[in-house]
């Protein structure tokens, strides 16, 4: 598959997809969050991808938000069409996407931007990263699942902050927020996704792809999170990768996942 505002590498069992629109600060427009969900369509079949990485080319910026050309001119029913879209095309995309996704925050991450970050399931930031919901000082909101994701990863007192502020935030905020897992230096940024991915990997994917969806059912209005995490535990006990778990136990050694 070509794409225009993307870069796809694939090693060991990881895809790194790099969003690259450079003179755009990788700016999301509507024809990269096609891209991406493609991408992401893609990937999720593809079964020597155990683990996605997310970036942005270069050093400035990981999405410096949505490209505000694309909507300043939409009613409301079309700024509706253009979040519910959006959630559905991309960002709820990967939240539920069944494989781990890590977002390796290089620079800006801002509105859309940062909303791609908080839907990946682990956050790295580089030092340099500045990240904020700037949609207020537009007279919007957030409309890519930002007002939610925002509450459940930093608590709703603090995200009533940062968006009323429209601001930006450093990586050491958000760090001490919750919001990203690890701040490490610019150069080290994609090696230190690639290390946590390894790490994950040694790990069943089918226990990792139950994890997702028991984790995110906790938060799914009129869901029982506790149910689907039985429900889901029970399951597991017929697969393979449960055999070979317990096995490994019993004869103390490490499970080998990929044979």
């Amino acid at each position: 598959m070509n794409f225009n505002n993307l870069l796809l590498e694939k090693s060991e069992g990881i895809a790194l997809l790099t969003i690259s629109r450079p003179e755009k600060l990788n700016a999301l427009n509507k024809q990269t969050i096609e891209e991406l969900s493609a991408a992401l369509d893609m990937l999720r079949e593809d079964p020597s991808v155990r683990l996605l990485v997310i970036t942005g080319s270069g050093e400035k910026a990981f999405v410096a938000g949505a490209d505000i050309s694309e909507f300043a001119d939409f009613n409301p029913s079309q700024g509706k069409a253009l979040a519910a879209e959006g959630q559905q095309k991309l960002f709820d995309k990967v939240a539920r996407f069944s494989k781990p996704v890590i977002a390796a925050i290089n620079g800006f991450a801002l509105g859309g931007g940062l909303e791609l970050a908080m839907a990946a399931h682990v956050r790295v930031a580089s030092e340099n990263a500045k990240m904020g919901l700037p949609e207020l000082s537009l007279g919007l909101i957030p409309g890519y699942g930002g007002t939610q994701r925002l509450a459940e990863l930093i608590g709703k007192g603090r995200a009533f902050e940062w968006l009323f502020s429209a601001g930006m935030w450093s990586a050491q905020d958000a760090l001490s927020y919750g919001l990203v897992n690890h701040v490490v230096p610019q150069n080290e940024l994609i090696d230190t996704a690639r290390s946590l991915a390894k790490k994950f990997m040694k790990n069943s994917s089918m226990a990792m792809s139950a994890t997702i969806q028991a984790v995110n059912a906790g938060y799914e209005d009129g869901v029982n999170g506790y149910t689907i995490e039985v429900n889901l535990f029970g399951q597991l006990f017929g697969t393979p990768e449960f055999k070979e778990g317990t096995e490994a136990f019993l004869q103390k050694r490490k499970p080998d996942f990929n044979r």
